[in-house]
């Protein structure tokens, strides 16, 4: 006869998709990441801002001589005004997903700091939330700068910017969320190649930020109208052009639902990882 009690048996291990445990503890993380981050804050900020300025000269005012003006939902706008509202959500799109990709790993794996900021009562779960946060936060810190060099050379002056700015924030948190998710899975840096390749470049030229979507076939157009940049885009131009973007709470809902997922998906995965 079996003698084995129910006590004996070892309990399971929860599962990694339980709810998110989360607690203000993300916060000392978050600062532990401003506080480095502090010392390179020029370097790093001209590097994110030059690679979209620079596009946005070339093509803006270089195409934006021949192209003249672009149709948007039935108003004539300069190529440049059309191209800097789209642009801008890449540069969000960019900054996040670099730093949720790159440097999150760094810290992750490379350092071992998540090891060690975990010998402290920290949990894995607020150490993802922070490192999501702080890839938002970069990228709302770049996107800022690049909105401020926008309103210099004229681009836009509508009060609406400042919804747009917090769309924009928005946009951040959503791809650094989607970021953490290849970051969980990589084994190296190569691994974030096919992060850029399949899915960044692509959604770049078939979002509307270089040109619109209505040239694009409409089973592309259908894809398209769900992928992040494109709500991103589709909430953000409008206010460029000093109006309010219509159904915008489908795109604000678009949005939230990926920031929501992904943001679950990464922490699934990054429990997983390290119960590994």
């Amino acid at each position: 006869m079996n003698t084995t009690t129910a006590s004996s048996v070892p309990p399971s291990s929860p599962s990694v998709w339980r709810a998110p445990e989360l607690s203000m503890r993300w916060w000392p993380v978050f600062l532990r990441n401003l506080l480095v981050w502090r010392k390179l804050a020029l370097p790093s900020l001209i590097g994110n801002i030059a690679e979209p300025l620079i596009w946005l000269v070339a093509f803006g005012y270089g195409m934006g001589a021949l192209v003249g003006q672009v149709t948007v939902d039935g108003t004539q706008v300069p190529y440049i005004l059309f191209l800097a509202s789209g642009s801008i959500c890449m540069s969000a799109m960019n900054a996040a997903s670099f730093e949720a990709l790159y440097s999150a790993f760094s810290r992750m794996h490379v350092q071992k700091t998540w090891d060690g900021i975990m010998n402290a009562p920290v949990g894995l779960d607020d150490i993802v939330l922070a490192e999501m946060l702080w890839a938002a936060f970069k990228s709302i810190f770049t996107v800022t700068a690049i909105l401020f060099v926008m309103l210099g050379l004229g681009i836009s002056h509508s009060p609406k910017l400042i919804v747009a700015w917090m769309v924009l924030i928005g946009c951040g948190i959503t791809f650094s969320s989607v970021a953490l998710i290849f970051n969980a899975l990589a084994k190296g840096y190569d691994f974030f190649t096919y992060y850029f390749t399949l899915f960044m470049t692509p959604m770049m030229f078939l979002s509307g930020v270089f040109f619109p979507l209505e040239q694009l076939p409409s089973v592309v157009r259908s894809v398209a109208a769900w992928l992040p940049l494109t709500n991103a885009v589709a909430l953000v131009r409008p206010l460029f052009m000093d109006r309010w973007p219509e159904g915008w709470w489908v795109h604000a809902a678009v949005l939230v639902v990926y920031a929501v997922v992904a943001f679950w998906i990464a922490l699934a995965l990054t429990r997983k990882r390290f119960r590994g």
